[in-house]
């Protein structure tokens, strides 16, 4: 049986969210409308309440599949939606980037391929130097004025960028707060910790990781071999899972593995569990192309690591210090 999901609020916001959140990149791909439909069951039915996406994903076919379950077997109340924008969704060069022309007909088409009149969090996919921050967080504000969207938050900035970004918001009354940060972070890339993970929880920003099993390294699937019905097998996605594979990254994996069987759980568990309960997490978010994939997740629910491996993990995944660092 699957443990009910447990809510945290994000951020220093008042929106309150399950501590782990299902991701759709692959659906209109991997995961056909069926397929979603079930894991979207599955997922609510164990307490779970946040499901992101993104205008690219699948080239909108992500944000279509979730717009034609939301007229029909999905009730829009049971759910709080959040959407990207920012990455290039034409040939054009407004097709793209962090513009208010770019942002506003992007959230436009949204809401259009979602069939729904409001986000609940509508996020930059990422920053974008071409374009003046304060036009940015200015089409932020109008989309929350506007009624379109609830919460805003971005995606991808480093520390200085969140902090730049968040500060200004902050400044003045009216402005529409960013209440979130999704960035990738697992036990095998634990980059964010140096100036991200504290600019978010100084700033009020919950944490939203992606990957947080590493693309799938951490269950321990590639740990002798590349399964031939994996992502990694793919070419266009093995590229992004063999950077993931070296000597260093093993030895993390196997940390992993040693402790799910001390712990008689699974590699997948302790990996989730380890970023669930890191300060400023949030909700990891976890995709799947199965149901069954899904249910291996959503029965981490439950697992708390104990302290001693807990800090085993922190230990054996901690970056190299310079010489003479404490």
């Amino acid at each position: 049986m699957v443990p009910v999901m447990e809510a945290r609020r994000l951020g220093s916001s008042g929106l309150v969210v399950s501590r782990m959140a299902l991701g759709t990149m692959m659906w209109g791909l991997d995961a056909d409308e069926d397929e979603a439909k079930a894991q979207t069951r599955a997922f609510l039915d164990a307490g779970g309440t946040l499901l992101d996406t993104a205008d690219v994903y699948a080239d909108g076919d992500s944000e279509r599949t979730i717009g034609r379950l939301l007229r029909g077997p999905i009730s829009r109340g049971e759910i709080l939606l959040a959407t990207k924008a920012s990455l290039s969704t034409g040939p054009g060069r407004m097709d793209r980037g962090n513009s208010r022309l770019h942002l506003l007909n992007a959230l436009e088409s949204s809401l259009h391929r979602l069939g729904v009149d409001h986000i609940d969090l509508w996020q930059l996919h990422t920053y974008d130097d071409d374009t003046p921050l304060e036009e940015t967080l200015a089409a932020l504000d109008h989309a929350v004025d506007s009624g379109k969207v609830r919460y805003v938050g971005i995606s991808n900035f480093t520390g200085w960028q969140s902090a730049q970004a968040a500060t200004w918001q902050r400044a003045w009354p009216g402005r529409a707060p960013l209440v979130s940060h999704q960035v990738e972070y697992s036990v095998l890339r634990r980059g964010i910790e140096a100036e991200v993970l504290p600019a978010a929880e100084s700033l009020g920003m919950g944490v939203l990781p992606y990957s947080p099993l590493a693309k799938g390294v951490l269950t321990g699937k590639y740990r002798h071999a590349t399964p031939s019905d994996s992502r990694g097998a793919h070419p266009e996605w093995g590229q992004y899972i063999d950077p993931l594979r070296g000597p260093d990254d093993q030895r993390i994996v196997e940390a992993v593995i040693t402790a799910a069987d001390g712990l008689g759980t699974s590699p997948l568990a302790v990996a989730l569990s380890w970023v669930r309960d890191q300060p400023g997490v949030v909700a990891p978010i976890v995709g799947a192309r199965t149901v069954a994939q899904l249910t291996g997740s959503l029965a981490a629910e439950d697992l708390i690591l104990p302290v001693e491996i807990r800090q085993a993990l922190d230990d054996v995944s901690a970056a190299p210090r310079p010489d003479g660092a404490d």
